[in-house]
């Protein structure tokens, strides 16, 4: 069994880390001060962006929920890994080789690793045995859909052997165990023992926002085969159904520069798209689009306005209109604006790019309408609009829909809209409107619980508005953004000096026994060090924003509020000695020795402002 990894290695490998390219994966980052970065938190569902990144710090803090940690707790609680583990991806992705104490490399033998390499090698497997004799099926199914070897290449479309172990032998061959391939959910246990859980079918591999992969969904190909037209990886450790979605490694790039996303409903809709140049389409696997698909796309959309658009793409039959009615459900949550095309004669994106070409499919884009239009047609659908009593119906079938609109402006508008589609007049509808909104629930804003350390817990926003604490918290962060930069003598004789809030006081401490803060991270460890219950607010204060335009400008002002507090001090103990030498007589030694520190404290004040 591997010891610990080498304290050096560990270090290195973080100091070699952009946390910001590790985070920038999962969550859009953009810019929010001199180096800052600011996104949607990954840790709890908001609307605003709080998650605040340090890339220089190698540090991140969420003003929200209080998570803060580095790029190894990130991937912790992200991942659920161990910290070896942790330690161990972020080497493999720069190419270092780990040491550990008991001597040498070794190679990382843990749970969740050892699934993603088996997902890994058996995508590899699948990919390959497309260009056998066997996988004519294969090959024929994909050309038929318009796709040739180039796109399978590209998407990493495989074939799985008919045989029931083809996959088993060449994964135990790899040095893989059973329970590793159950666990992965690639192989299954049946009565004679394991086979393979897919056989005869195409694969598509399915990946994470990282892009490494973590299942896998297969459509059926022969006549013979009773199980379902698709097949998907059951749930796994790394496999969530709820919360992926296919298609998102190769389009989160874009969907984060242009705010947009298309959601469609099959693998092949989703090749289709991509080859046709809408390369923000996603779908989900082998499940509704729900509420936490859409958490994982505001993440990557940025989606803190009503800039983004989400487009999704729905059959006009029965089913795909029960989806649109599901979706809009949740899409309620998007800030982006949320928007239903249909493609002409019902084609979906696949049928569409193979019959009219991909000058049809980015078209589609253009037919899209709004959603809450899309779910008062269906609402009002079947409705007899000759009749009174069909119009009254349909009225008090679509009024919800607009009545959950909240936005003052659009609301006044669908309610013009739904008039005019009923043939009603406009008051009357905005009456029903009103009424539905009166009847229906209460939608309240879910507050944020604070942290475990419940109510202690203090903030920025909660410190006092006073001068004395405002000078300490604005060196303080400070310090912890940019100490490194300014002199070491300065920064020490500041930090050595007493704080007058308790909190603040904490922080400072831990700043003053940081042993060297030229190191990279060190930062970081400081505001590990600080004791409960102030560690989110040095968190806080080593993420927020400074107050200053430009780098050198923050580094400036660093050095400026360190004078500033030695020079309190000073002027504090100045203060106290004018008083005491009033109290005792003007030739004795005690006076003769309070009047020279005067003029040493007069000495230091001059040089202070002369460094200035």
């Amino acid at each position: 069994m591997a010891g610990r990894i080498r304290q050096a290695d560990v270090d290195e490998v973080k100091a070699r880390t952009d946390i910001a390219d590790i985070i920038g994966e999962r969550v859009a980052l953009k810019s929010a001060g001199v180096g800052a970065m600011k996104g949607l938190c990954p840790f709890h569902d908001e609307r605003s962006p709080s998650f605040n990144v340090r890339p220089q710090a190698g540090f991140y803090h969420c003003f929200g929920c209080g998570e803060s940690g580095d790029v190894y707790s990130f991937l912790r609680q992200m991942d659920h890994l161990s910290f070896t583990e942790a330690v161990e991806r972020l080497a493999a992705r720069i190419g270092y080789s780990l040491h550990y104490e008991d001597g040498g490399a070794t190679p990382d033998n843990s749970g969740r690793t050892r699934l993603y390499a088996a997902n890994a090698a058996a995508a590899e497997f699948f990919r390959s045995q497309l260009a056998t004799s066997e996988a004519v099926a294969a090959r024929s199914f994909l050309g038929e859909r318009g796709f040739d070897a180039g796109a399978a290449a590209h998407f990493g479309v495989g074939y799985a052997p008919k045989g029931w172990s083809g996959m088993h032998s060449a994964m135990r061959s790899a040095g893989f165990s059973d329970d590793e391939l159950t666990a992965a959910g690639l192989v299954s246990q049946g009565q004679r023992g394991v086979y393979d859980r897919f056989r005869g079918r195409v694969i598509w591999p399915i990946r994470d926002v990282t892009g490494q992969v973590i299942g896998f969904g297969a459509r059926r190909l022969y006549d013979d085969d009773n199980g379902p037209k698709y097949l998907n990886t059951p749930e796994t450790t790394i496999y969530k159904k709820a919360q992926v979605l296919y298609g998102l490694d190769l389009a989160k790039r874009d969907i984060s520069r242009e705010h947009r996303v298309v959601v469609v409903e099959g693998y092949t809709d989703v090749m289709a798209c991509h080859l046709a140049g809408i390369t923000t389409a996603i779908a989900t696997c082998g499940t509704a689009f729900g509420s936490d698909h859409i958490t994982v796309l505001r993440r990557v959309m940025g989606d803190d306005s009503t800039a983004g658009e989400v487009v999704f793409t729905f059959d006009p039959d029965a089913a795909g209109q029960k989806a649109a009615l599901r979706a809009f459900a949740d899409a309620k949550r998007f800030n982006a604006q949320t928007y239903v095309a249909t493609g002409p004669e019902g084609l979906d994106p696949c049928d569409l790019r193979l019959q009219r070409g991909d000058g049809a499919v980015r078209a589609l884009m253009e037919l899209k309408v709004p959603m809450v239009e899309f779910v008062i047609d269906q609402r009002i659908s079947g409705y007899d609009f000759a009749s009174v009593e069909g119009r009254v119906g349909a009225l008090r079938a679509a009024a919800p829909v607009v009545a959950e609109l909240r936005d003052p402006l659009l609301q006044p508008e669908y309610v013009r809209v739904l008039a005019r589609r009923l043939g009603l007049d406009t008051e009357d509808v905005r009456r029903e409107v009103e009424r539905a909104g009166r009847g229906g629930p209460t939608r309240e804003a879910t507050p944020v619980s604070t942290d475990d350390e419940g109510p202690t817990r203090v903030t920025i926003a909660s410190l006092p508005k006073a001068a004395d604490v405002a000078l300490e918290r604005d060196a303080l962060m400070g310090f912890l953004q940019f100490g490194h930069r300014i002199d070491d003598a300065l920064l020490r004789r500041a930090v050595s000096l007493p704080f007058r809030h308790p909190a603040l006081d904490a922080v400072r401490e831990a700043v003053n026994s940081a042993p060297d803060i030229s190191r990279p991270g060190w930062a970081a460890d400081a505001v590990g060090s600080v004791r409960e219950p102030y560690r989110s607010l040095a968190a806080e204060l080593l993420t927020t924003d400074f107050p200053a335009l430009t780098d050198e400008a923050a580094v400036a002002s660093t050095a400026d509020l360190a004078r500033r507090l030695v020079a309190r001090t000073l002027d504090r103990e100045k203060a106290e000695l004018l008083g005491a030498i009033q109290r005792v007589a003007a030739g004795s030694t005690e006076g003769r020795v309070i009047r020279l520190r005067l003029r040493e404290l007069d000495v230091e004040r001059q040089s202070l402002a002369a460094d200035a």
